[in-house]
C-alpha cells in the first residue's frame, strides 16, 4: 500500500478559512489546514508569491468563458512550468519539483 502524506492547504485567518463548511470540507477529502499567524506578513511570503506568478502568467487580463480551460491553463502552469522549471532562492536555487525529489 502506498504511504499516505499530508497535504497542507495554506491560507490566511479569513473568515472563509475558518468556517465549519470549509473545514469540514477539508477534513472530508484529508487536508490539513495550515493558517498564518496574525500580523505576521512573513509567515505566508511563499503563498503569496506563487499566487503573484500565477495571476501574471495565467490570467493576464483573460476571462476564461469555460471553466475547463481555465483549469487546463492553471494545471499547465503548475505541472509544466513552475514545479519543474522556476527555481526559488528560500529552496536553495531548486525548482519544487526537484526539492521534493531530495526531500523523499
Amino acid at each position: 500500500m502506498a504511504e499516505k502524506h499530508e497535504v497542507l492547504a495554506h491560507s490566511d485567518q479569513g473568515s472563509q478559512y475558518v468556517s465549519s463548511d470549509y473545514l469540514e470540507f477539508m477534513k472530508d477529502h484529508d487536508l490539513l489546514p495550515s493558517m498564518s499567524c496574525r500580523g505576521n506578513c512573513h509567515d505566508n511570503t511563499v503563498a503569496e508569491r506563487f499566487f503573484v506568478t500565477l495571476k501574471k502568467r495565467v490570467k493576464k487580463l483573460k476571462t476564461y468563458s469555460i471553466r475547463e480551460e481555465a483549469k487546463t491553463k492553471i494545471f499547465n502552469f503548475i505541472e509544466m512550468l513552475y514545479n519543474p522549471i522556476n527555481r526559488h532562492s528560500h529552496m536553495d536555487g531548486m525548482s519544487p519539483a526537484k526539492y521534493e525529489e531530495m526531500y523523499f
